[in-house]
C-alpha cells in the first residue's frame, strides 16, 4: 500500500499520518485526473469557502435548508424512504417522508459544519459539545489495557473522532477514503486541524489495527453500515450483513468493546456518549461468539435509531433487495398510501 503524509510518521501511526490506499488513484485515468481537480475546485469556491465565511450555525443550517431541498431529487431517496419504511413498518406515509426529509437535514449539517470541526472542541467546555460517560474513557487511558470501541452514523459522527482523540492518545480511527485524491487530503486536514492525528484507511489498516491492540492502545471502528462480506444478523427484523471485525478483535485481544454515539441537542450542539460496554458472551467461543455480539451491536444501534431516527444515515442500502421486498417497500408508496 502506498502512504501520503501529512507529516513524516514512524513505524507505527503517528500524529499527522495521512494513509490513502491507491487502488483508486492507481486506476484512475488522466480524464477521472482532471475531472478530480475540477471538483475540487468546486468543494474550495461553492462549498467551504462559503461555509467557512459564515458561523457554524448559519452554516449548519444552510447545509441543512440545502440537502432538504437537494436530497429528495436524488436515487439515494428512494434508498432513503425504503429503509425507513422497512424500519418502522407502522408508520403512514407523512411519518416516513418527514423523518427522510430531516435526515437529509442532517446531512446537510454535517457538511455545513465540517469546516468548523474547530469550534466543536471537547476540551472548551463552552456547551458546543458535550460528552456524557466521559470517564469510561478516562478509565481505558489509566489501565494500559486495550480497547475496541464501535460507532455509528449518528447526527454529525465526526465529532467522536475528535472525541477519542484528545481522551486516549494513539487510539487508532478507521476512516474511508473519498475517492477524489485532492478533496479527501482536504478532509484529512480538516480533521487534522480539528486534533485528530491517528487515522487508519477502512479495509487497509488491519494490522495497523491489531498491532495497536498488541501494544495496549485503544482502536475505534464504524459498526452500522452494510459490510458484503460480513455475517447476517438481525436488525429491524430483517437479516442485514453486518461487519465481524470489532467483535472478532475484542474476543481476540479480551477487551472492552464500547459503542460511543453522537446526538443533536441544538443548534450545532452535540452530546456524545460514551456507553457500557458490550459483554462477550458467557460460554460461547470461536464463530458462535462472534455471531453473538454481532447481534447484540445491531439490538444496540436499533436502540439508538429509535431515539431519534432522523439523525441515522439512511441514505445507503443497509439491507438486501430481498428484505425490501419481503417487506414490501420497493414501491414509491405502499398500496393505499
Amino acid at each position: 500500500m502506498t502512504e501520503e503524509k501529512l507529516e513524516p510518521g514512524g513505524e507505527d501511526p503517528a500524529p499527522g499520518r495521512y494513509v490513502r490506499p491507491q487502488d483508486i488513484d492507481n486506476r484512475s485515468t488522466l480524464f477521472q485526473r482532471f475531472l478530480w481537480r475540477i471538483e475540487a475546485l468546486a468543494w474550495d469556491l461553492l462549498y467551504w469557502e462559503r461555509m467557512k465565511s459564515r458561523s457554524a450555525e448559519e452554516a449548519s443550517d444552510l447545509g441543512a435548508k440545502l440537502m432538504r431541498r437537494l436530497g429528495p431529487l436524488t436515487a439515494a431517496h428512494r434508498t432513503t424512504l425504503r429503509n425507513i419504511r422497512l424500519a418502522f413498518p407502522d408508520w403512514d406515509e407523512a411519518g416516513v417522508n418527514t423523518v427522510a426529509l430531516r435526515a437529509w437535514e442532517n446531512v446537510g449539517r454535517i457538511a455545513g459544519e465540517m469546516p468548523h470541526l474547530a469550534d466543536f472542541d471537547p476540551d472548551r467546555r463552552d456547551g458546543r459539545l458535550v460528552i456524557l460517560g466521559e470517564e469510561r474513557l478516562e478509565h481505558i487511558a489509566r489501565s494500559g489495557r486495550p480497547a475496541v470501541i464501535i460507532s455509528g452514523h449518528f447526527a454529525n459522527w465526526e465529532l467522536v473522532a475528535a472525541v477519542l482523540s484528545r481522551r486516549l492518545s494513539n487510539c487508532q480511527i478507521t476512516y474511508r477514503a473519498a475517492n477524489n485524491p485532492f478533496i479527501d487530503r482536504r478532509i484529512a486536514r480538516a480533521r487534522y486541524a480539528y486534533g485528530v492525528h491517528v487515522l487508519t484507511p477502512k479495509g487497509a489498516g488491519t494490522r495497523d489495527l491489531m498491532r495497536a491492540l498488541s501494544r495496549g492502545r485503544a482502536v475505534a471502528l464504524m459498526n452500522d453500515q452494510k459490510f458484503n462480506q460480513g455475517i447476517p444478523a438481525p436488525f429491524f427484523g430483517h437479516e442485514a450483513m453486518t461487519a465481524p471485525g470489532p467483535s472478532r478483535l475484542a474476543l481476540r485481544y479480551a477487551c472492552p468493546l464500547i459503542p460511543v454515539t453522537t446526538s443533536r441537542i441544538g443548534p450545532a450542539r452535540y452530546c456524545v456518549t460514551v456507553h457500557d460496554p458490550i459483554e462477550p458472551p458467557p460460554g460461547l467461543e470461536g464463530a458462535l461468539a462472534v455471531s453473538d455480539m454481532v447481534a447484540r451491536i445491531n439490538r444496540f444501534m436499533e436502540a439508538r435509531i429509535r431515539e431519534a431516527p432522523e439523525q441515522w444515515f439512511w441514505m445507503h442500502n443497509r439491507w438486501p433487495k430481498e428484505a425490501w421486498v419481503k417487506a414490501g417497500v420497493m414501491n414509491s408508496l405502499r398500496p393505499g398510501g
